[in-house]
């Protein structure tokens, strides 16, 4: 028996007695048919997307810095402003003297040399940005910026690193092998090094800043700090950063803990060589050379290693205390240890001073 179709008439009594409702179906996975996106399918795909929008919406950050300080920042900023001034004349002073002085034309001044640039460079990174921010109450700094930020001050902090490194091996070369020395410290060898020790201190910047802005920055974009350091940054991800902190941890135990093993080594066999030497004034004599180096070591690798090799969390009161020392106090430190206790520095700059003839 066949069913009759229904008239136009009945058509519309049928669809005013049953008005349209919306269907929600579960597909179970044994049904193994495809069907066609429902509405509530759409709405899913559609808050996926703005989730994933939500995601990049970060596109600058605000620098917290000292502004839980109050009008205590006004000192600071009058404070810093006199290290950033007194830091940036010493280095220049520095590289200024080496240049001109012949006498000082020799490895050891050269990659002193080398140091005072790259720490000029490294605190140029950071006090600038902190002296604004010390005084505005727009404390922001953008994506880019802060990206940028991060990749020059990991590749010069390295960098120093591995120049304090190379200059622990001049003074082995020169202490512990004298004949051999112009040999082993020639000024090839000498360029060759610092070249060496810039690529190595910005091929660990480069991968530590990709590691840490290929995360998803979806809010808060508040960096408890006065500049855009690793980990309160990357703090602020969306995404589950361990593997990229592990990874950032373990190129930190190299960046500092390689160069140190090495510079204790060095100054281990210089130790040995001075037990030899039979007069008190010779071993005096090639101790000198070594404590401004030593002193210099001491503070950077000491600051930095408190910082970043305990853990890889920051403790905002207490790190960034610490990093002041090392973004600070150690640029501060190298020319004035190095001025005051360098008889042939202070020469020199005595001879700039009073308008000498350098040679």
């Amino acid at each position: 028996m066949h069913e009759q179709p229904l008239s136009s008439e009945n058509t519309e009594q049928h669809r005013k007695a049953d008005p349209p409702t919306t269907r929600w179906t579960r597909l179970k996975p044994s049904q193994g048919q495809i069907h066609k996106p429902t509405r509530h399918s759409w709405q899913v795909n559609t808050w996926d997307q703005v989730n994933q929008a939500n995601i990049s919406s970060v596109t600058e950050f605000l620098l917290l810095g000292f502004s839980s300080l109050g009008e205590s920042q006004i000192i600071l900023f009058a404070v810093f402003l006199c290290l950033y001034l007194i830091i940036f004349s010493g280095n220049i002073t520095i590289v200024t003297v080496i240049s001109l002085d012949l006498n000082l034309h020799i490895p050891m001044y050269f990659f002193l040399g080398i140091l005072s640039i790259s720490e000029t460079c490294y605190t140029f990174v950071i006090l600038p940005k902190m002296l604004i921010n010390l005084l505005s109450l727009l404390r922001t700094i953008s994506f880019i910026s802060c990206a940028t930020q991060m990749f020059f001050f990991l590749g010069f902090a390295v960098t120093n690193c591995m120049l304090l490194r190379v200059m622990a091996y001049d003074r082995y070369a020169a202490i512990c092998h004298p004949l051999r020395y112009p040999i082993l410290m020639s000024w090839q060898v000498c360029g060759q090094l610092a070249a060496t020790c810039a690529g190595i201190g910005f091929l660990f910047s480069l991968i530590g800043t990709l590691l840490v802005f290929r995360l998803p920055f979806c809010g808060p974009n508040k960096v408890n700090h006065y500049f855009c350091d690793i980990s309160p940054v990357i703090q602020l991800a969306c995404a589950d950063s361990n593997i990229n902190e592990l990874v950032i941890f373990i190129g930190g135990v190299l960046a500092l803990m390689v160069p140190m093993t090495f510079i204790c080594i060095s100054y281990g066999f210089i130790v040995r060589t001075n037990l030899k030497i039979p007069s008190a004034e010779g071993k005096q004599k090639a101790f000198s050379t070594c404590a401004s180096h030593l002193t210099v070591v001491i503070v950077h690798y000491g600051c930095a290693s408190f910082v970043y090799l305990p853990s890889s969390k920051f403790s905002s009161s207490k790190d960034r205390l610490v990093t002041v020392t090392y973004t600070v106090i150690t640029p501060l430190l190298s020319p004035m240890v190095y001025s005051l206790r360098n008889k042939d520095v202070q020469m020199a700059i005595q001879k700039v001073i009073g308008g000498g003839a350098l040679s």
